[in-house]
Formats: structure tokens, C-alpha cells, sequence
């Protein structure tokens, strides 16, 4: 009785969905459940195969209402992995945070140049594997690969391509690295290498999105049309947060870089 009183009260929110329930396809209350046979009571949809929570917020800069979903990755394991999707997505975003980090600094130091992958005949090794980098002045780094003289040129193209706006000289076994002044012109440049390593982060992270949902879809035949919408939508919000984290981040270093 307490049960059925409970449901009673949702009756208008019940009645606000029971027209999205039919289109989509929600499940129906099961049998012997006190609550009104509309849309199911909240506890019973969501003891059965999905959870949805609809929470509305505005669209940024569209005044319109967004339906964010929610689901139980217990619940859909033997579908898709949720946790490790998102776990690959954060990965592309620590991966853009450690390049930031590393790669674009207004100040050159050694040890930006520690994992610089190197491509040889025997294989792809960081230039601190192959080469001693040590700087003999503040505005000269140098690179000693006596230790591996045949890959000298490897790692002078190694340099030149790394995305940090370095133009390497070789002499012999020594790779001579000036270090850009710190310009205006430098700092634009910077600041463009970032909006570029965002950008194929993105990418990445697209990717990943595609993987997953193509594994969702491998099970359209074996669900319901209800459980594949839900999880498309749930992966395609779990990307679109990990892209607005790099464009957060892309600002900040954009701010540092440009001061």
C-alpha cells in the first residue's frame, strides 16, 4: 500500500513520460507492480535492464535543454566496458597535458628533450637512450651520440619534427640544438603547436568514441534498440567531456604562452 502511495505521487512526472516511453521503447512496470501501468514506477525501471537519469541543463549558448544519460556499467558489462572507455579517453587528455607540459614551455631545457622518439633500423628509442643531452649555454643544448653514431641523423630529424620549433645542427656526432629566443613571434608559434597537438588529440579521442560505439552496435540484434541509443549517447557524452577538458587546457597554456 505504502509502495502504490509512492508511485501516486509521481503520477505527474509519470504522465509527462509515458508519450517518451512509448517512442523509445522503455520497458513497461512488470506484472504485480502497485504502480499505475504508465511508464513503470522509478523503482522498478530501474531494478530492470537500464537506469536512465534525465537531468536538464541548458546548452551553452542555445538556451535549448540537454537530456544527459547515466547507466550502471554493471549493468551492460557483457556489452561494453564503460569504465575502461573512459579510462582510454582520460589517457588522450593526460597525454595532451603531458605534452603541454613537456614539449611547450617558453623555456627549452634538457630534459625536454629526454623522450623525443628516436626511429632507427633497430627499432624507436627516446634520444636520452641513444644520446647525452646536456646545455652549454642558455641559448645552446647539445646532443653527444658517440654512443650510437649511426644515429645521428635519426635523431637530428627526430629533433627537427618534434613539434617544438627546434632547427638541429649536426657536426659529426654532435647535434647542436639552439634554444629560440623568447619572442613574440616564438610565443605565437608556441601557441599555434598547441591548438595543432589539441587538435590531434581530438582525433585520438574520436577514435576512441568510434571504437566503442561499433562495439555497442555489434550488439544491436541481441538487445533492445532502448539499451544501443542509451549507450551511444552515454559514450558520446563521456568524449564530449573529455573534449571540453582540452579545450580548458588549451586555453590555460594558450594564457601562459601568449602571457
Amino acid at each position: 500500500m505504502a509502495m502504490a502511495i509512492r508511485c501516486f505521487r509521481h503520477l505527474p512526472s509519470l504522465l509527462y513520460r509515458s508519450s517518451f516511453a512509448v517512442t523509445r521503447g522503455l520497458p513497461q512496470a512488470p506484472a504485480g507492480c502497485p504502480a499505475l501501468p504508465l511508464d513503470g514506477c522509478r523503482q522498478c525501471v530501474h531494478q530492470m535492464l537500464l537506469t536512465r537519469q534525465l537531468a536538464t541543463k541548458k546548452a551553452k549558448g542555445k538556451g535549448q535543454t540537454q537530456a544527459r544519460v547515466n547507466i550502471s556499467a554493471a549493468l551492460v558489462e557483457d556489452i561494453i566496458n564503460l569504465e575502461e572507455t573512459s579510462e582510454d579517453m582520460q589517457a588522450v587528455v593526460e597525454a595532451l597535458k603531458e605534452d603541454f607540459s613537456r614539449n611547450l614551455g617558453v623555456r627549452t631545457s634538457p630534459g625536454a628533450l629526454d623522450h623525443i622518439i628516436v626511429v632507427t633500423k633497430d627499432g624507436k628509442f627516446p634520444l636520452n637512450q641513444l644520446g647525452q643531452i646536456s646545455q652549454k649555454s642558455p641559448q645552446l643544448l647539445i646532443v653527444n651520440m658517440t654512443n650510437f653514431p649511426e644515429s645521428t641523423a635519426a635523431a637530428t630529424k627526430a629533433i627537427r619534427e618534434s613539434g617544438m620549433n627546434l632547427n638541429p645542427e649536426a657536426d659529426g656526432t654532435i647535434i647542436r640544438v639552439p634554444i629560440p629566443k623568447v619572442t613574440r613571434e616564438h610565443r605565437e608559434s608556441l601557441a599555434k603547436l598547441a591548438k595543432q597537438s589539441t587538435n590531434k588529440s581530438k582525433e585520438a579521442l574520436r577514435k576512441v568514441r568510434s571504437k566503442s560505439i561499433n562495439q555497442v552496435k555489434k550488439f544491436k540484434n541481441k538487445v533492445s534498440e532502448d539499451t544501443i541509443w542509451l549507450l551511444e549517447k552515454q559514450i558520446q557524452q563521456m568524449a564530449d567531456s573529455a573534449a571540453a577538458e582540452m579545450d580548458k587546457l588549451l586555453a590555460a597554456k594558450t594564457k601562459e604562452l601568449l602571457g
